[in-house]
């Protein structure tokens, strides 16, 4: 939830930056203006999904989607960009690519062990009554 907060809110304050950034990469550069704003839109969602008791578990599942998406991005873009511009906001874009796709791996398998969590626990507290 930190991560979506601080990504969107970078890439919110410096909107400008972040759509250059996706303007320069020829996979995305058509939709640039519509990916710089669905972006941050759906990480805020997607936060505050994970904020809500109720919610979380759609939270997680729309937090893999985003992180499955980001990854896939990543590794398409490395194999036909020529040159790849990081425009992920914040700290996170200090990181190599090669770190970016592990970086997203991580939380991708910390968000499928929490669903599975969930699970368990509502498994466990059907088992009891």
């Amino acid at each position: 939830m930190a991560l979506f907060i601080y990504t969107a809110n970078a890439k919110i304050v410096d909107h400008d930056r972040f759509l250059k950034g996706l303007t320069r990469v020829h996979l995305i550069s058509g939709f640039a203006v519509f990916v710089s704003f669905a972006v941050p839109i759906f990480e805020i969602i997607t936060a505050t999904l994970l904020l809500i008791p109720q919610t979380a578990k759609i939270g997680l599942y729309c937090f893999m989607v985003v992180m499955c998406g980001f990854t896939l991005y990543i590794i398409s873009a490395l194999i036909w960009e020529k040159k790849l511009p990081c425009h992920c906001g914040g700290a996170i874009e200090k990181l190599s690519w090669s770190q970016h796709i592990w970086f997203n791996l991580a939380f991708i398998i910390i968000a499928v062990m929490a669903v599975r969590l969930i699970n368990f626990n509502k498994f466990l507290k059907k088992s009891k009554s």
